[in-house]
């Protein structure tokens, strides 16, 4: 039987991870609403080309290209920071969780859970 000291912890840890993903997702959220006010400014009166296909330019898909036009105002790029704040949020909690399971000495769930993050991170 786990301790009381124990619970209150396993319970906060919990909590924090509750915190870490609500306000990941709420911060997210906020950024893609202010890039996409940003894009209709910008570009609300355009009409869409559908004769030829356009893939994604550069600066919306290399991070360093997107947060230095996110940051002269690009409606488009400001909304990738924003999808890109939604992504790192659960890898957050996964690496908050290593901690958490360091915290309580569950070795296992710490191997499982850095093998976790290093498949996702490899995979990015």
């Amino acid at each position: 039987m786990r301790s009381f000291k124990h619970q209150i912890r396993d319970r906060d840890i919990e909590k924090i991870m509750g915190n870490l993903l609500r306000y990941g997702v709420l911060t997210s959220a906020l950024v893609v609403i202010i890039g996409a006010i940003f894009y209709l400014i910008q570009h609300g009166q355009d009409s869409p080309q559908y004769r030829k296909f356009v893939g994604e330019p550069e600066r919306i898909t290399d991070l360093k290209e997107v947060w230095r036009t996110a940051m002269h105002g690009n409606g488009r790029s400001i909304i990738q920071i924003g999808l890109f704040i939604l992504i790192a949020t659960p890898i957050a909690r996964i690496i908050f969780s290593v901690f958490g399971y360091l915290l309580e000495k569950d070795f296992l769930y710490v191997v499982i859970t850095l093998i976790v993050l290093g498949i996702i991170l490899h995979n990015l």
